[in-house]
C-alpha cells in the first residue's frame, strides 16, 4: 500500500450498530474515521457487513444506534429529505452493477445527478462529455446502457459519480465484473480523486484493489 497523504477527518462512524429483522446485528459498535486525501479498502469475507457499512456511511441506511458524522457534523436525527440532499451534494456512489437507467441515454445517465442537486442538467452536459472522453467511453452519448459493454457501463457510472467532484466517494465492488485494464482505469480514477482532498472508501474482495489503497480495514 502507498503512504497516505491524509488531511482532516472527512467521514466518521461512531459505534454504529445495524441489523436486519430479529437476527443478530450485521454491524455492531463499529467505529472508523476516513480522512481527506485518503483511499481506504474495506475487506473481509462475504457476510461480514462490508456493503451494509458502506450504505450506513453513505446515509442510505440509518444505524440502530451510534452515529455518522461528515466533516465533524453529526447526521443523527436528520430528516430523510435532508439526508437525500446531503447524498446528492456530498457523496458519489459507484456500484458493482453500474446501476444505469436503461431508459435513458449514456449522457443523461451521467448528468442526472444534477437534478438531485437542484441544478440545471444542461449546465452539466459539457463536464459530463469531458469525463466520458477522459475515461475513454468511446460510444455515442445518445446510446442506451443496453448497447454498451460492462466495462463501458462501469466507466459511465464512474463519470456519474465524479461529475460533482464529491467530497466522499463510496464504491461497492467497483471492479468485480471488469477486465484488468478497465479495473486499472477505475482504481486509478478513484486514487486520483482522493488526491483532490476527497475521502474514498472501497468495498472489495480484490487483493490488487486493496493494495492500491492507502490503508485496509479488514472486517
Amino acid at each position: 500500500m502507498s503512504s497516505p497523504v491524509a488531511g482532516p477527518t472527512r467521514l466518521e462512524a461512531r459505534n454504529v450498530t445495524y441489523g436486519y429483522g430479529i437476527g443478530a446485528p450485521v454491524v455492531r459498535d463499529w467505529s472508523a474515521s476516513f480522512a481527506s486525501g485518503e483511499m481506504t479498502a474495506l475487506t473481509g469475507p462475504s457476510g461480514s457487513g462490508k456493503s451494509t457499512l458502506l450504505y450506513l456511511l453513505g446515509l442510505m441506511l440509518t444505524p440502530l444506534s451510534g452515529d455518522v458524522a461528515i466533516d465533524g457534523d453529526s447526521v443523527r436525527g436528520m430528516s430523510d429529505a435532508r439526508r437525500a440532499r446531503m447524498r446528492a451534494d456530498v457523496f458519489g456512489f459507484v456500484f458493482q452493477d453500474a446501476a444505469l437507467d436503461a431508459t435513458r441515454t449514456v449522457l443523461d445517465n451521467v448528468v442526472e445527478t444534477a437534478l438531485y442537486r437542484g441544478q440545471n442538467p444542461r449546465e452539466s452536459v459539457e463536464p459530463a462529455r469531458e469525463l466520458l472522453d477522459r475515461f475513454g467511453v468511446d460510444v455515442p452519448a445518445e446510446r442506451r446502457p443496453g448497447q454498451v459493454s460492462g466495462g463501458q457501463a462501469q466507466r459511465i457510472a464512474l463519470c456519474r459519480a465524479l461529475l460533482n467532484s464529491p467530497r466522499i466517494l463510496l464504491a461497492d465492488e467497483p471492479t468485480g465484473n471488469l477486465d484488468p485494464h478497465t479495473s486499472n482505469v477505475v482504481v486509478d480514477a478513484m486514487r486520483e480523486h482522493s488526491r483532490t482532498g476527497a475521502a474514498v472508501i472501497v468495498v472489495t474482495h480484490s487483493p490488487d484493489v486493496a493494495s492500491a489503497c492507502d490503508r485496509e480495514i479488514r472486517l
